[in-house]
């Protein structure tokens, strides 16, 4: 057994055991109100609890000290392929489920896809479907998360398969979101009528849609991300297999849409109720100007990457992040025995009121140099994960942000009504549970 804490005090014990309903434990509390479960746990139990969810048993580690043990991961005590009990049947052998020499052979052929020349590409292709976008879009009322799906999941198709979404892109963005819904099914069997059900059918048309792709993609690459992956080879000229493209573009997919669109959601509704704040970034993205983003436009947006950060601090897009312990260790005094479940929570830390100044309250200086709170902790502020298995996607998801809401601040006003407070959907990546219902004011 490992030791990896010097100041655990004398003496192993074991996780206090978070007592709750027999068959589905803590499933339902989490998923109602996922943000005062896990502070309630904390208080209760302090930085290591353990509970009983979504038909399997987890060692819940609270707090930034937890994120840095397990995401540094010294001496590989935890494996990600632990994500496969939630996702493993819908996103098979994506780049987060890969461990180790695994992980790194796969991580660097994809990171040729998202080099700096292929971001500059990417970010070129997307600025045009963005103008395209919004340019269809009216004002008034609207569902505004739908609205943001629909067009994050447009330029994932431009950007990373290289050709414009067709008449299956409803049904394509449905499958998405039964897939990701599906990781926390209390039922976990293909019964029709669940959400484990409709994840695997998601799954099944998914896989179809980029199997039928491969071969032309291989026949005739372009600067996709797509053909990229068609493309990549090993250090010993190996080319990824047909399956591995296809998981891989899933994930990526999956990954690079629904994230986009939850910080969106999230950071629009924060703006809509701080006119303030929404009226300070437009008229950065005024001083900017209304052109086509150059890659060096994107470091001027000072106060918008503020209000970014702290809307990924309110609301990271993945909450929880499982692992498993390859070898038994002790985290401060607490023993996390081999092949057990534990998970990270980068939302509960984002909202400790014993690291951050008013946590609830939506703040973007405290991004800033002058007060940086964020660096009260290496582990504190960790919306994208750490160490080997951070987002590779991460500068694709801020390019993204930045230039859609350089032109959305540039054509419309939004606002809500007064009192209005957005329901959070805890069931497995928290979305709008109502889809962000919103005014839009025509600017120009």
């Amino acid at each position: 057994m490992t030791d990896v804490q010097a100041d655990a005090p004398f003496g192993v014990r074991e996780a206090p055991h978070h007592r709750s309903w027999p068959v589905i434990g803590s499933s339902l509390a989490y998923i109602r109100d996922a943000h005062t479960f896990l502070r309630r746990l904390y208080e209760r139990h302090g930085e290591v609890a353990k509970i009983d969810a979504f038909g399997t048993q987890c060692h819940f580690m609270l707090g930034p000290d937890a994120n840095q043990f397990v995401l540094q991961n010294r001496g590989n005590l935890f494996e990600n392929a632990r994500w496969s009990y939630f996702i493993g049947p819908f996103f098979n052998r994506g780049l987060m489920l890969l461990d180790f020499d695994e992980h790194r052979l796969h991580r660097r052929i994809m990171n040729a896809a998202f080099s700096q020349d292929a971001l500059l590409g990417y970010f070129e292709r997307m600025q045009t479907t963005i103008d395209a976008e919004l340019s269809r879009w009216d004002a008034g009322e609207c569902l505004l998360f739908k609205r943001l799906k629909a067009m994050t999941l447009n330029i994932g198709s431009e950007v990373f398969v290289g050709q414009k979404p067709g008449d299956d892109a409803d049904a394509i963005n449905d499958a998405f979101l039964d897939t990701v819904q599906a990781a926390t099914g209390l039922i976990r069997t293909a019964i029709p009528g669940t959400r484990w059900n409709a994840g695997l059918k998601g799954r099944k048309l998914l896989e179809a849609h980029f199997k039928r792709a491969v071969p032309a993609k291989r026949a005739n690459p372009g600067p996709d991300l797509f053909s990229r992956l068609c493309e990549a080879r090993t250090e010993d000229g190996e080319l990824f297999s047909d399956e591995d493209i296809v998981n891989h573009m899933i994930f990526v997919l999956m990954a690079a849409h629904d994230t986009s669109t939850i910080t969106l959601s999230n950071l629009v509704y924060q703006l809509a109720k701080q006119p303030v704040w929404q009226e300070r970034l437009r008229e950065e993205c005024r001083a900017i100007g209304p052109g086509a983003l150059s890659m060096t436009d994107l470091e001027r947006f000072e106060d918008t990457s503020l209000a970014i950060k702290e809307t990924l601090r309110i609301a990271a897009p993945v909450p929880i992040l499982p692992r498993g312990v390859t070898e038994e260790c002790v985290f401060k005094g607490v023993r996390l025995p081999k092949g057990a479940m534990v998970a990270v929570t980068p939302w509960m830390t984002h909202h400790m009121p014993e690291w951050w100044d008013e946590p609830q309250r939506f703040d973007p200086e405290r991004f800033s140099a002058a007060r940086a709170e964020d660096r009260r902790h290496p582990f504190l502020w960790t919306p994208f994960g750490g160490g080997a298995h951070k987002c590779i996607g991460l500068h694709f998801g801020m390019m993204e942000v930045k230039a859609i809401l350089h032109q959305l601040l540039l054509r419309f006003r939004f606002s809500v009504p007064d009192g209005y407070v957005m329901p959070q959907d805890f069931t497995s990546l928290p979305i709008p549970k109502d889809r962000l219902p919103i005014r839009l004011e025509r600017l120009n």
